[in-house]
């Protein structure tokens, strides 16, 4: 059960469908860090596009060494990543 409350992508509508259309993978899941910004879908927006740009924007760390960052940081906070 969520902590944080959602829309789920039946009940999605006009913008947060489309973000849920784009952010899902092939079989229709979104990740869950996603899905808790339903209510407010431009920070989903926000949230997407800042992870895209710190796993695969310009950096002096390879993509393998921010791999490894986040599943350092996973691990330390008991996450599932």
């Amino acid at each position: 059960m969520a902590w944080i409350p959602y829309i789920e992508s039946e009940q999605a509508s006009g913008i947060l469908t489309e973000l849920y259309d784009e952010y899902s993978d092939n079989a229709g899941s979104l990740d869950h860090i996603l899905r808790i910004h339903s209510l407010n879908p431009r920070s989903m927006k926000d949230h997407a596009e800042l992870y895209s740009h710190l796993m695969r924007g310009p950096s002096p760390l390879s993509r393998i060494q921010r791999e490894m960052i986040a599943v350092a940081v996973s691990a330390e906070n008991e996450c599932f990543y």
